[in-house]
């Protein structure tokens, strides 16, 4: 290990209810929701009838028709949102060996919305037992394995070096960042590409949510379906999106004057190995992902100013966090803001971590905590400081963003200004 400190100097964002990272933050600090009744298709036979949806046009973003035919939709916002952050961080890719220039882009459900739709064409609307490969899209294999993701993003920024896709469920966006700090710590790449998106709202996804009851049936206003930490809370809501960085190490990026939003100082992932969907109420394993992040950053649960909860909307998790929090940072939990994004943009399984990165960083840039929209009705066993319905202004310096996914994830990661590690 090299000791190299990584920071993220390019970022951009694709979410529900706007385009880029600059809509994406008035949206959070207005604490406006951006979930609405399904569009994409009939979803009347569904229990859960809502989702976080992203009005989309790839045209617009500049996609090519050939790019547009080749890649699903959650290839294609990882591709726009890779391009945008190249942009933003300022660096001349051309001055990077290739060789050293790597991707790690996070996904839980790959092409989920292209398999759908081209099962539906190539069965004859299901009508067909034995399908017709014939009438399948001509890249079809590209909807079958997820690191095609990582290869469209390399593609597209010229990376030759490390490229992989993270599938650890709704913690992939954590993890895939994670993996991409762990790969410039050790001097395997000077500069990496790191990420997630999903793209997963379909009929299949939808069914199979219906199925153990994980989302929202509050169809009737969808602008407040997502209620996490609220008592009234009834399931999450389904959303889409991805959010791509610019990493790299600290030095260069001071070198070459770049603007640096946030140094990424600690990072650990820990397994339940418990149960496929369900949570220990301790939050013991969420705990010890926390304090080995914390240690990684070498900063103590008081140093921490806000937590970006993973806050779903589900019983369970609201729970197992609340106990997480106050087991890993003590007394100090219940003096610290903690919100949940999931509230207005929704959930988007693997592209969430990555999202609620995103909104960290933006929040210590702003030093406004964003906050808990419609949470109205406070759970009496959630009994932190989870900044409900209005932005709040909060001075910022360190924040603690977590995950946790179906298989028994848990995943945490500490972001800072540069300047405040000190020990």
């Amino acid at each position: 290990m090299t000791g190299r400190r990584v920071v993220i100097t390019g970022l951009e964002v694709l979410a529900p209810g706007g385009a880029g990272a600059k809509a994406f933050w008035h949206l959070l600090s207005e604490g406006r929701t951006a979930t609405r009744r399904i569009t994409f298709f009939d979803p009347s036979p569904f229990r859960s009838q809502v989702a976080a949806e992203i009005d989309f046009d790839p045209e617009a973003y500049g996609l090519s028709p050939q790019e547009i035919r080749r890649m699903d939709r959650a290839a294609q916002f990882a591709v726009i949102t890779a391009r945008s952050a190249v942009l933003d961080s300022g660096a001349d890719l051309d001055a990077f060996d290739p060789y050293r220039i790597g991707v790690s882009i996070g996904t839980a459900v790959g092409a989920t919305m292209g398999l759908d739709e081209e099962y539906r064409v190539v069965s004859d609307g299901g009508r067909r037992h034995l399908v017709d490969h014939e009438y399948a899209v001509p890249h079809l294999y590209h909807y079958m394995v997820p690191s095609s993701f990582a290869a469209e993003v390399a593609r597209t920024v010229g990376a030759e070096g490390p490229s992989t896709v993270v599938s650890t469920g709704c913690t992939s966006g954590i993890d895939s960042v994670g993996y991409a700090v762990e790969l410039l710590r050790e001097g395997s790449a000077d500069l990496m590409v790191a990420g997630s998106s999903d793209a997963p709202i379909s009929p299949i996804t939808m069914a199979c949510f219906d199925a153990i009851k994980a989302t929202t049936p509050r169809n009737d206003d969808p602008g407040t379906a997502s209620r996490p930490f609220d008592g009234t809370r009834n399931g999450f809501v389904l959303g889409e999106g991805a959010a791509v960085f610019v990493l790299e190490e600290l030095e260069s990026a001071v070198r070459r004057g770049a603007h640096i939003y946030a140094e990424i100082a600690g990072y650990a992932t820990r397994s339940n190995a418990y149960h496929m969907t369900g949570l220990r109420p301790d939050g013991v394993e969420m705990a010890e992902a926390i304090r080995l992040a914390l240690d990684e950053a070498r900063l103590d649960g008081e140093d921490i100013d806000y937590i970006n909860a993973h806050g779903s909307g589900t019983k369970q998790n609201d729970r197992h966090e609340t106990a997480a929090f106050k087991k890993s940072l003590g007394e100090h939990a219940y003096a610290t803001p903690v919100s949940s994004i999931k509230s207005m943009v929704g959930h988007s399984l693997g592209a969430i971590g990555s999202i609620e990165i995103a909104a960290s960083v933006l929040a210590m840039e702003n030093n406004v905590v964003p906050p808990t929209a419609n949470l109205h009705t406070p759970d009496p066993e959630c009994d932190l400081d989870y900044v409900p319905v209005t932005a709040r202004p909060h001075a910022t310096d360190a924040v603690l963003t977590v995950g946790s996914g179906f298989g028994g994830f848990q995943s945490a990661m500490v972001l800072t200004r540069p300047d405040r590690r000190t020990k």
